[in-house]
């Protein structure tokens, strides 16, 4: 009979490293897909779910249980994804693959939208990696995630205000990034 996630808190602040695994199974999923989403690149994320595992168990006796196990790993990633990538050298940028299929049916027809909306992709993911992580993590929480404003200062421990002032700057240098090159990326925008 599977054990409530309050249950498997419970024992894993008591020792018991089962129950911490079970919660691991549980939840890596989630953080894997969040620590990608904010590193760009497998290896990173593996790296930095695993480090995020590492700190949720050295604290869970810290665990007050306010929140889901889940929404703490996510703030926990949040912050190991950050200090990773402030250590990461800032030159470093990863391709993203070309081949992927793209999942709206009104590129699939017209090879020229096909490719304006690859080279989009492409534009974006460069301009996200080249955000500072504090900016990336809240546009990734918010416009991929969909997590209020409220919820994202909770996860990254800042206050509201500071939440949507972050989203706000992101925002805006993912504009210059994206449409100071191209005049049409607007348009490109609007076609996808």
């Amino acid at each position: 009979m599977p054990q409530s996630e309050a249950d498997l808190i419970a024992a894993a602040r008591d020792g018991e490293r089962e129950a911490f695994d079970e919660l691991v199974r549980r939840t890596y999923a989630e953080t894997y897909t969040l620590a990608y989403r904010l590193t760009g690149n497998e290896e990173d994320a593996r790296d930095v779910s695993q480090e995020a595992y590492l700190r949720a168990y050295r604290a869970i006796k810290r665990f007050r249980g306010d929140a889901q196990f889940s929404t703490w790993m996510y703030r926990i990633t949040a912050n190991c994804a950050a200090t990773y990538l402030g250590r990461r050298s800032r030159h470093r940028h990863d391709v993203l693959d070309d081949t992927a299929p793209l999942a709206d049916p009104r590129t699939d027809n017209d090879p020229q939208l096909r490719a304006d909306a690859s080279d989009l992709r492409n534009r974006l993911a460069r301009a996200l990696d080249a955000l500072p992580p504090r900016l990336r993590s809240v546009v990734v929480l918010r416009d991929v995630y969909d997590l209020p404003h409220e919820s994202i200062a909770a996860e990254l421990g800042i206050s509201e205000s500071a939440a949507k002032v972050r989203l706000h700057r992101a925002r805006n240098k993912l504009r210059e990034q994206l449409f100071s090159k191209h005049d049409d990326g607007a348009e490109q925008c609007q076609a996808l």
